[in-house]
């Protein structure tokens, strides 16, 4: 026959997983402020490295790039504090909100050859041969950076990925995946031609004609219709850098 549990063990229950619980609570606030105390300590060791290396991380851009994500790593972003350490220290937030800028008029400048998409190399080739030789140099991960971490770069600015190309995208655009096939293959060839699409990707007349209307309404590219076959062959100035650099 089983004993039944007294008042007092139910008691003794109760404050035994009341202790338990306690012990838990104590454990993990512990964890906690160890966790604090290496993310201060990590920190710390950071700002005394940023000390030190000043000049490289304002001068090379490769060392620049290593130092952002060595700050990734442990949650810090210099990018998002324009009065605190980092900017005293390093000037960085001032340095991406005038790259950002610079960015903004190259898209706006191109915009009427490009339709507003711009590849990220094309940007950072123009923007190098804009600045004196005496600034500080600057990489495609400086480019990528300032888009991502600028509120300037506000109302329709973006970076998208086309295939293995990271572009710039400065008008509200709505590609879809067929969009994104397209370019593509511009970005391997720098035009797209019908058979690339009909015979290449399989589709049917109707759907090349629905994709290229949108993409030539968007200004993203142009059409050649004297192709020397008889077939229209469509140009993208954005994969044609000779082309593109001389709307700048």
């Amino acid at each position: 026959m089983r004993r039944r549990v007294g008042v007092s063990g139910l008691q003794r229950g109760a404050h035994e997983r009341q202790a338990t619980a306690q012990v838990g609570s104590a454990i993990k606030e512990s964890d906690l402020a160890k966790m604090k105390e290496q993310v201060q300590l990590f920190q710390e060791n950071l700002e005394e490295f940023a000390r030190k290396h000043k000049r490289d991380i304002n001068k090379n851009a490769e060392f620049r790039k290593h130092f952002h994500e060595m700050c990734t790593s442990i949650g810090v972003d210099p990018l998002q504090s324009t009065k605190g350490f980092w900017a005293q220290m390093l000037g960085i937030g001032p340095f991406y909100y005038e790259l950002s800028v610079q960015i903004i008029d190259v898209c706006i400048r191109t915009r009427a050859s490009n339709g507003g998409m711009i590849t990220v190399p094309d940007v950072l080739e123009r923007l190098q041969s804009r600045r004196a030789k005496s600034a500080d140099p600057i990489s495609a991960d400086d480019i990528e950076r300032a888009i991502h971490s600028s509120k300037v770069l506000g109302g329709g600015f973006d970076l998208v990925k086309v295939g293995a190309t990271k572009m710039i995208r400065s008008v509200p655009l709505e590609l879809n995946r067929d969009h994104e096939v397209v370019i593509a293959i511009a970005e391997r060839k720098g035009s797209v031609s019908v058979s690339d699409l009909l015979s290449g990707e399989h589709w049917s007349r109707e759907r090349m004609n629905l994709v290229m209307a949108y993409l030539l309404r968007e200004g993203l590219c142009w059409v050649d219709k004297k192709a020397p076959d008889g077939q229209a062959v469509f140009y993208f100035p954005s994969f044609l850098p000779g082309l593109s650099l001389s709307a700048s």
